[in-house]
């Protein structure tokens, strides 16, 4: 057989919906139907991806078990692939279209789909074929493992977080130095998913990848929760269309329903069916299936809210909008809002002539962000930003650089990134000498990969305020010798610039500056040479008490660990240079010894670090001291050394005696991390939030343990329905069952707060669940409590499954019918799925 030569190839097409039926013994059971050509070398590509058209260089003989799944299936003739062809090109249109996209340039060219290399290593550059599927949604790679399955092959735009050109990830920086940097782009997932690193033939080619799929993003974040509803519910239509004939069977309608969660007997979907099925042609089309979709995507929870408001005719005319807005929703300013609301949500042109809203108009508007549980207006930031910087809370990451375990997990300047992006304002930098006198970060005593400290420090000056424009908070936790110290110095001074804080800034010399004087600035915090120590003496490597801040790899528990603390031992005194002491400004780290005196005071921007088991012990036998303390001081807390897994402690605790540095390992997904971002998402996800003034006063009697009668803000009573679900995603795909969910609903806050309730499980149904299920919780101290909703997948026999949680603050909640757009495990928004909900809050006698 004559070897296809590259040029003549066409490239691979993504494989049709339809798969091979599942054969006795057979490997490829459930694979695609055709063998893909041989490569340069005469090896085998693959066959997942069968062509459009006949290929040639076909391999001469396959596996049998293949060519028997291959001869079983039935061959298109001509005219019905033109028909596919022709039905995928009108689909990607519309789906074009509903993107605001219509003739693109870019999403052409993405639909058509081109040769990338895809970059693993300095060895390993693959061509891969990669493609915009028809949906708009998803892209198609080429893969070269013969049995992998298709579905692997198709990862989800709304699983991007980031497009980025250039040599911007730390895999592009290390393995594509020698490819121009106007062909190279990088696509950063949301997940703990590596990095893809592509390479484009052309500067054209990178830029059309990298505009459309910005573009589709933008685009898609863009939609409102009516419309992602659609297009997903359009998108999962088409795949229960096996035969792509754009028509429906009664067992295509009933995997359809399987697909969006929905369990329904053979007797109910061959009722809707029939229902729908006007035509009596055992197939619906056209206007059957969008019948099909209304009765599907009923919200009749809605429709008993809206016709309490409405005339006959189904119109909620703007006076009747005001009076919903101030009597149920509890909007203060609801005669300016209703108006707006209507203009902004109404789809119908005449009921917006007539200044009223349909029901359709109510749906949009409560499923926006006005709709949000959350106080849209807490969205920006809304706080007092010129307090001293010990009066907020900051978000802070822990063992910044790590994106697994403490012990052997992958150390990554990607991990920096994702942490400030997150709206973390302190990360950690655990440095230690490195070959060819660079600074390396890892994990000290570990098997930890080490990653350069310039490659980090470049990373901070790139994302340290695309998030938020205030203040960044550097980390030290130093054990490099004087000589790799200057050379930190030097890296963090010529590389951070301007940026850096090298003097104080104008104002108050007693206390700390505010957020709104440092912004756009990097502090360092770390050991400072004591101000009697004179460098012009000669010795500008002036020994201080101890150069490190806390050597947590001392507290590890791991034996391997403790052996090699154990065989350096104490007599290593690392000495501080002058230069890398002159970056510490604000932050300088002492030696905890106990509480001020009041009549000796320390300097205020001397901190402490301590570790959790410490700062707890603080708090619960000192909680009122601690408060004073960190009123006019900073505070560092850190996670135990037993966590080597990388989990996290409840942040709670320690923000409820006013610590503001309560740093937590960013890359361990959970209920504290939920917490910790439900607490940051607050004034405008700037990472600082203003402490309760009880918190700031410095005649506070406050004690979290033992709530007395004080100015600490009105105990409120929290009165909440669970009404119902909507696009409950199976997450767990393993498990062959429809999803079970139910609701708990946890309060985290002083020890008087803390809480738990749950709904009963609804079975069978993760599409559109009711519970109607009322509940009560009392709340001592609002300005500190959480309110954390979870959703899981009910298993008897097995831990359940998480489904998504969504988290905020008490003082963030608005009033009345909400819906919650929930998160994925590690804090995503998932595109349709919600949580509706009723909200009352009354003051308690």
């Amino acid at each position: 057989m004559r070897r296809v030569k590259r040029e003549e190839r066409l490239p691979p097409v993504p494989p049709p919906a339809g798969l091979c039926p599942p054969l006795p013994g057979c490997a490829a059971a459930g694979r695609a139907r055709s063998v893909e050509p041989l490569d340069e070398q005469g090896s085998l590509r693959g066959w997942h991806c069968p062509p459009a058209l006949p290929r040639a260089g076909c391999l001469p003989r396959a596996p049998r078990c293949i060519m028997q799944c291959i001869r079983r299936q039935p061959k298109r003739t001509v005219s019905q692939e033109n028909i596919l062809l022709e039905q995928s090109r009108r689909v990607a249109a519309l789906n074009g279209i509903r993107l605001g996209l219509k003739d693109d340039k870019d999403l052409k060219f993405l639909l058509k789909g081109s040769q990338l290399l895809k970059v693993k290593s300095s060895s390993w550059r693959k061509e891969r074929f990669y493609k915009l599927q028809e949906d708009c949604k998803t892209i198609w790679q080429e893969s070269k493992k013969v049995l992998r399955s298709p579905e692997s092959q198709i990862f989800s735009i709304e699983d991007i977080r980031d497009v980025r050109s250039g040599h911007k990830t730390e895999g592009m920086e290390k393995y594509a130095k020698d490819v121009p940097e106007y062909r190279c782009f990088s696509i950063v997932f949301k997940d703990q998913r590596k990095n893809l690193d592509l390479i484009a033939s052309s500067e054209d080619d990178a830029n059309h990848w990298i505009a459309g799929l910005g573009k589709i993003i933008a685009h898609s974040n863009s939609m409102n929760q009516k419309q992602k509803l659609q297009h997903w519910i359009h998108t999962c239509l088409r795949k229960a269309d096996k035969n792509k004939d754009n028509k429906m069977s009664l067992k295509e309608l009933k995997d359809f329903l399987k697909e969006v969660n929905i369990e329904v007997d053979d007797y109910h979907a061959k009722k809707i069916f029939q229902h729908c099925d006007k035509s009596k042609t055992e197939a619906l089309e056209d206007d059957e299936i969008e019948e099909f979709y209304k009765i599907l995507t009923e919200r009749k929870e809605i429709d008993s809210i809206f016709q309490m408001y409405s005339d006959p005719e189904g119109f909620m005319s703007c006076q009747n909008l005001v009076r919903f807005l101030y009597e149920i929703q509890q909007e203060e300013d609801a005669v300016v809002a209703a108006p707006a609301l209507i203009q902004r949500y109404e789809p119908n042109e005449r009921a917006k002539r007539g200044n009223a809203m349909t029901k359709d108009g109510f749906l949009m508007y409560l499923l926006s962000d006005e709709g949000n549980i959350f106080n849209p207006s807490h969205r920006k930031v809304y706080q007092d930003m010129t307090q001293p910087l010990s009066h907020y809370f900051v978000s802070s990451s822990h063992n910044t650089y790590l994106m697994e375990d403490q012990i052997t997990g992958p150390s990554s300047t990607e991990a920096y990134i994702r942490a400030l992006t997150k709206g973390c304002r302190c990360v950690e930098l655990d440095c230690w000498d490195g070959p060819n006198s660079e600074p390396v970060i890892y994990h000290g005593y570990t098997l930890t990969s080490k990653i350069l400290f310039s490659d980090v420090i470049k990373a901070i000056k790139n994302y340290a305020f695309k998030t938020s424009p205030y203040p960044v908070i550097i980390s030290l936790e130093n054990h490099c010798s004087v000589e790799q110290q200057k050379v930190m110095a030097q890296h963090m001074t010529t590389i951070l610039q301007d940026m850096l804080l090298v003097a104080p800034v104008d104002g108050n010399k007693s206390q700390f500056p505010s957020p709104e004087q440092l912004k756009g600035k990097i502090l360092v915090k770390g050991k400072k040479l004591s101000r009697h120590e004179d460098p012009s003496n000669g010795n500008n490597n002036l020994e201080a008490e101890d150069v490190s801040d806390e050597d947590e790899a001392a507290e590890i528990e791991d034996e391997s660990v403790k052996t090699k603390v154990e065989q350096k031992g104490k007599s290593d005194t690392l000495k501080l240079a002058k230069e890398l002491s002159d970056t510490v400004v604000y932050c300088k780290s002492v030696h905890f010894e106990g509480f001020d005196d009041p009549n000796h005071p320390r300097a205020f921007y001397e901190m402490s670090s301590f570790s959790e088991s410490k700062a707890l012990k603080l708090a619960q036998e000192s909680g009122t001291s601690f408060i004073h303390h960190n009123i006019r001081h900073l505070s560092r807390i850190y996670p135990a050394g037993w966590r080597t897994d990388s989990s996290n402690y409840s942040p709670v605790e320690l923000w409820n005696v006013g610590c503001q540095i309560v740093a937590l390992n960013f890359q361990t997904a959970g209920t504290e991390m939920d917490v910790y971002q439900g607490r940051f998402q607050d004034n405008g996800f700037s990472g600082y939030v203003l402490k309760p003034e009880f918190l700031r006063d410095e005649q506070t009697k406050f004690n979290p343990k033992s709530i007395t009668e004080g100015t600490w803000g009105t105990k409120k009573r929290l009165l909440l329905k669970i009404i119902s679900g909507q696009q409950l995603p199976k997450v767990n795909k393993s498990k062959n069952s429809i999803v079970d969910p139910k609701v708990t609903i946890e309060i985290h806050g002083v020890q008087q707060d803390n809480n738990k309730k749950q709904t009963k499980v609804i079975e069978n149904n993760g599409f559109n669940p009711n519970w109607n299920e009322e509940f009560t919780f009392d709340i001592e101290i609002p300005a500190l409590a959480l309110v954390r909703f979870v959703v899981e997948d009910f298993d008897m026999s097995t831990k359940n499954d998480f489904i998504g949680q969504y988290t905020l603050p008490f003082t963030s909640l608005k009033q009345g019918y909400r819906h919650i757009h929930l998160l994925t495990k590690n804090g995503d928004p998932y595109s349709s799925s919600t949580l509706f909900v009723y909200i009352n809050i009354q003051d308690c006698d």
